[in-house]
């Protein structure tokens, strides 16, 4: 079977993979869960697709990504309100739905899989470190979009510690070497390089500012296309969600994988026939 027959892709920033492509993201997707848990006895964790606003406004998330932001919205739930909608017409000729009245907007979709962690860790004191992995349906809101490399809706793979300084600087400083030890492993070429989240009008935004004076954020890049990053983010969220340990405002690091583009970048480097695919199955990072 081609490639392209494993493989759809909406203009909208959408997409399907399957046979073989499916069993590639999978085995990538595995390759990180027994890193995270074999190395870091992270626990596995699934949460919802929506995340409450109100928790992301304790981050000024709306301030920073407001270009990015995805909202789920309903028909306010009155027959009168309902009637219309139906009546009125629901689909335009150019594919566009014709609202009536909509319920108060409280939730966003998943912009990035780690949010979930710290509101469900939030108010909790901690006696020793700890380490999470999840994995999610993430939505960012982009200008253009190019099929597994920039989707509106893509995969997040995170492994998330959570604890002193020296711990989480420990924590991605070991991320960072077992990484490029796995991609020497299998030839695929990455250059890690600084960079900087893709904030809103950033030169006027103080988080922007600081991540250029003190680089928190680190990228996988293949070819031009970042496909992983590592990221500190000292206790800017245990400050924000008052998460703690032994009392102190505890510290947090990730390791962030783009599920998608790991596929991209396996198809690009090793070509399309499965039997020249590095066999995942038998490798930890």
């Amino acid at each position: 079977m081609d490639v392209l027959e494993k493989y759809h892709w909406y203009d909208n920033g959408l997409s399907v993979i399957s046979g073989d492509l499916l069993e590639l993201y999978q085995a990538i997707d595995q390759l990180f869960i027994r890193w995270a848990t074999t190395e870091f006895n992270a626990k596995d964790h699934l949460f919802s697709t929506f995340i409450q606003a109100q928790e992301l406004e304790k981050i000024n998330y709306f301030d920073s990504f407001p270009h990015l932001v995805t909202f789920p919205i309903c028909l306010c739930p009155e027959e009168d309100n309902l009637r219309r909608f139906i009546e009125g017409k629901p689909l335009s000729l150019a594919g566009e739905i014709n609202l009536t009245a909509t319920t108060p907007i409280r939730e966003i979709l998943t912009p990035a899989a780690c949010y979930h962690i710290y509101v469900y860790l939030q108010n909790k004191n901690f006696d020793s470190p700890v380490y999470i992995t999840t994995v999610n349906n993430c939505f960012r809101r982009e200008s253009h979009y190019k099929p597994l490399q920039r989707q509106w809706n893509f995969h997040m793979r995170e492994i998330v510690c959570l604890g002193n300084q020296n711990v989480v600087e420990q924590f991605l400083e070991n991320a960072r070497e077992k990484l490029k030890n796995f991609f020497k492993a299998i030839g695929l070429p990455i250059e890690w390089d600084i960079a900087t989240d893709p904030f809103f009008q950033p030169e006027s935004n103080p988080k922007y500012i600081a991540q250029i004076v003190l680089p928190t954020k680190i990228e996988m890049i293949f070819q031009d296309l970042s496909i992983g990053s590592t990221n500190l983010h000292r206790d800017y969220f245990g400050k924000n969600f008052s998460i703690s340990m032994n009392g102190e405002t505890i510290h947090s690091a990730c390791v962030a994988f783009g599920l998608e583009r790991w596929v991209y970048a396996f198809i690009q480097h090793f070509g399309e026939q499965k039997e020249n695919w590095p066999n995942l199955h038998s490798l930890i990072i």
